[in-house]
């Protein structure tokens, strides 16, 4: 009885050790499981936290990069703005420039006119000068007179030692001759009515040689142009009307210019007898 109890007990016992012994297997399998979880779990929130400061260090690199990029998008802006004004301004100023441009082309346009028009009168001018002495030449010619007409500028010199006496401003008896013959052909010429448009003026220019002082030969020279000028204005009754009368009168100049612009010889020294003279000329 008691061997029965006993090995119940013993039963019982062993029973319970096996109990107990696979309560305790169970136990430390599921704390191995746990701890294998729970080092999964680190691991995986160890990855997540890895991956959770990599994709944090990318943002704040991409931030940085976004900060760089609008700092530059910023600059580039004003840069843009600094150019359209720049532009704006440049467009302004060749605005002006082309208005200037327009403005100054037709200034020159108009001066361009105003020249052509100029030129055209001039050659009209230089065309009726060459007819004028032409004219004179001819009708010098045809009355059997051998004068000296410049053919640049038509101007009639009158030798000043048959004109007057030495140092003299009176006209001689062969002067007044000289004068009646030829002042009357040349003033007739240039009042003809062809011509009248275009006169602007008759001189009587006075010259001296270069010896003595130009204050003297200036007087001298002055005084001889002007008693020409007064025996031209004692003729003009002679010969011409009372219309190219005062037409004379009112174009006649008279000018003494001392021992300026002296008569050289094919020397190239000056000639005293030449330089001593009277010269009537035109301008037109």
């Amino acid at each position: 009885m008691l061997c029965g109890l006993f090995l119940l007990f013993v039963l019982i016992m062993c029973v319970m050790l096996f109990q107990a012994q696979k309560s305790y297997d169970d136990s430390l399998r599921e704390r191995d499981e746990r701890l294998a979880m729970e080092q999964q779990y680190s691991q995986e929130i160890e990855n997540q936290q890895n991956t959770v400061e990599e994709q944090a260090s990318q943002i704040k690199s991409q931030e940085e990069l976004l900060a760089d990029q609008e700092a530059r998008l910023n600059a580039l802006a004003a840069q843009l703005e600094e150019q359209a004004a720049t532009l704006d301004a440049q467009a302004a100023q060749l605005d002006e420039q082309s208005a200037l441009l327009s403005s100054q082309q037709a200034d020159l346009d108009a001066k361009t006119e105003e020249l052509a028009t100029q030129q055209a009168k001039i050659d009209q001018i230089i065309g009726v000068k060459a007819d004028v002495i032409e004219a004179l030449r001819q009708e010098f010619a045809n009355n059997n007179l051998n004068v000296d007409i410049d053919s640049q500028t038509g101007a009639l010199a009158l030798d000043a030692s048959v004109m007057f006496d030495y140092n003299e401003a009176v006209l001689t008896e062969e002067g007044r001759s000289v004068l009646e013959e030829v002042l009357p052909i040349y003033c007739t010429v240039l009042l003809q009515d062809q011509y009248e448009d275009y006169l602007a003026e008759i001189i009587i220019d006075g010259y001296t040689a270069t010896s003595g002082g130009y204050s003297y030969n200036l007087a001298l020279s002055q005084q001889r142009s002007l008693a020409v000028a007064q025996y031209l204005l004692e003729l003009q009754g002679s010969f011409l009307t009372e219309e190219q009368q005062g037409m004379l009168e009112d174009c006649l100049t008279v000018n003494g210019h001392s021992m300026s612009n002296p008569i050289l010889d094919e020397n190239g020294e000056v000639d005293m007898d030449a330089s001593r003279r009277v010269e009537v000329k035109f301008r037109l």
